[in-house]
């Protein structure tokens, strides 16, 4: 019996080590796929921004039409 403990404390902490090596990749791995996701999809990316674009356009010519001395 005083040979088995031993050998038993060593398997249980291998099980342990490849339990916790297994959840590390598992999380690695599902962060990737979330990565290649969003490139799939475009990121998520939606119309505010080009909206936000174009009113900033539509300022500038007002302004350049000001400055120029022509009102709109």
């Amino acid at each position: 019996m005083g040979d088995i403990s031993p050998l038993l404390l060593f398997a249980a902490a291998g099980v342990a080590a490849w339990t916790l090596v297994s959840l590390a990749a598992l999380k690695a791995w599902r962060g990737w796929l979330d990565v290649k996701r969003l490139e799939v999809t475009g990121g998520g990316r939606r119309a505010a921004p080009t909206v936000d674009i174009a009113g900033l356009r539509a300022r500038v010519r007002r302004l350049e039409a000001i400055a120029n001395g022509i009102e709109l």
